[in-house]
């Protein structure tokens, strides 16, 4: 099927061919050709066998070579050498640990989590944002003594899965690259080691205030400790648990006196029951017949005595000599009572009370009774005493008892004040080794390597590419040079199926 304007299509190709034969240069006849075109020939193309067609698809072809070859070979003369040394890093993944007890204060205990415990925060993420900073690449910019444009800004990139770090940086040389990059570690680990201080110190400044308020809480507490100690004279609980301790043996020893003077006072009364005189007596007696003068008067009353027996027995009441030895019995017996005063210091009306005959063993009996007495007077003072000791330590104890309950609760109250006064240091103390708690541990996996070759431009690539343009040009103007060929196959197509 003939296509409308074929004719004149293929007619102006012909003249064209035969002008170009004319004038022997390809531009004319493109000149040539192109006046002749129209959009309907533009669209449709031409016969596959019309050669007229070549000198414009040689023309677009080396257009479109000068357009994809120009701009690779001007970058590949005029691009300067760039050389990309890489850099490893890597952030241990475990945490840290450590616990100190403080004997009579407490335990402090410090951890440092992992740096990847949680999934809200990445710290390579956090480092990559950190490496990219400004102030980073301005301080590794004045440590090579250069702008901060110079240098450049590093290519970061997460390894996924790992706790990887990779950097690239770009240099002029090898050395420069290298350079660059050590210069840019440098000035990280600078920034990390500052910002780790800043924290330490931020968390000091912030525990100094809370520090002082527990000082300031112990010293008042341990004041008022001295000064209810200097009114009462109690130093600690302990020593009033002691003075009750003491108390309690003191009431145990005032039991055991008053069992022992119970004791004492039933054994002489049983004496003075059997010798029929109270202990006194028996004392003034011992005294009196212990005298010299009182004994040489007691033999003149028992002379006289026997005398007197004897005139009794021989003579009547009124005889003289009976009287007589009366008298004289009678003198010697006021005189030995005399004496006997003088000597006991008794009242006369109690003289009558002695025992007159301490002889043989009532004599002993009598000292017996004399030596109980004793040993009860004793006893019974010491129970007066511990009686009054007791008395006087009960009510010092009772008194104090207030004091002891007032000085525990300021005591266990300044125990508690220091024990959290200790931890604060504690912790505050123990927070200066966790230094890697917000900023964890980065180390360097890969220093900076040496380029042994440049890393732009990539000559490989780029001719590459221009190859792969080249192809799709001509590919481009082989699919136009069918094109009429194609188009008559598919509209004759479409007629035999509307004909069916």
């Amino acid at each position: 099927m003939a296509i409308p304007g074929q004719d004149r299509v293929e007619a102006a190709s012909t003249a064209a061919d035969a002008g170009g034969a004319r004038i022997g240069f390809p531009i004319a006849i493109i000149r040539r050709s192109l006046r002749d075109l129209s959009w309907r020939r533009i669209l449709s193309g031409g016969r596959l066998a019309d050669l007229g067609r070549l000198p414009r698809y040689f023309a677009a072809f080396l257009l479109g070579f000068a357009v994809i070859w120009a701009p690779i070979v001007g970058y590949l003369n005029t691009a300067p050498l760039k050389y990309r040394t890489h850099i490893s890093l890597i952030l241990p993944g475990s945490g840290a640990s450590a616990s100190v007890n403080l004997n009579n204060i407490g335990q402090a205990s410090s951890y440092a989590n992992s740096a990847f415990s949680s999934n809200a925060i990445s710290p390579t993420e956090t480092y990559k944002r950190l490496l990219g900073a400004d102030r980073i690449l301005a301080r590794a910019a004045d440590d090579l003594n250069t702008s901060r444009h110079a240098l450049g800004r590093p290519r970061i990139e997460l390894v996924d899965q790992t706790s990887l770090i990779r950097i690239e940086m770009t240099g002029d040389s090898p050395i420069d690259a290298q350079m660059r990059g050590e210069a840019l570690l440098r000035a990280f680990f600078a920034e990390l080691d500052a910002l780790r201080a800043d924290e330490l110190r931020v968390r000091e400044d912030s525990g100094e205030g809370a520090i002082a308020e527990y000082r300031q809480s112990v010293q008042e507490i341990r004041e008022a400790i001295s000064r209810l100690q200097a009114e009462t004279g109690l130093l600690s609980v302990e020593q009033f648990d002691e003075q009750v301790a003491a108390r309690d043996t003191l009431e145990a020893r005032t039991r055991d006196a008053s069992a022992a003077l119970e004791r004492q006072t039933a054994a002489v009364r049983t004496l003075e029951l059997t010798l029929g005189l109270p202990a006194a007596m028996a004392a003034a007696t011992l005294k009196l017949f212990a005298d010299a003068e009182y004994a040489a008067v007691n033999a003149e009353v028992a002379a006289h005595a026997a005398r007197l027996a004897e005139s009794r027995a021989h003579y009547g009441p009124k005889h003289p000599k009976v009287v007589a030895a009366t008298q004289a019995y009678d003198g010697a017996m006021s005189k030995g009572r005399t004496r006997a005063i003088e000597v006991t210091g008794l009242a006369p009306d109690k003289i009558h009370l002695l025992d007159l005959a301490p002889d043989g063993a009532r004599s002993e009996l009598l000292a017996e009774l004399v030596r109980e007495d004793i040993t009860r007077a004793g006893l019974d003072r010491e129970h007066s005493a511990l009686q009054d000791r007791l008395s006087q330590e009960t009510a010092r104890l009772a008194a104090l008892a207030p004091v002891a309950a007032e000085l525990e609760d300021r005591q266990r109250d300044f125990s508690v004040a220091e024990a959290v006064f200790a931890s604060a240091i504690a912790r505050t103390q123990s927070t200066k080794t966790d230094v890697y708690a917000s900023y964890p541990l980065v180390q360097v996996l890969e220093n900076p390597s040496l380029p042994d070759s440049p890393s732009s431009p990539r000559r490989k690539l780029a001719l590459a590419a221009g190859v792969a343009a080249t192809m799709m040009l001509l590919f481009a103007l082989s699919l136009g040079w069918i094109r009429l060929a194609v188009i008559t196959w598919l509209v004759g197509r479409r007629h035999d199926d509307d004909s069916a």
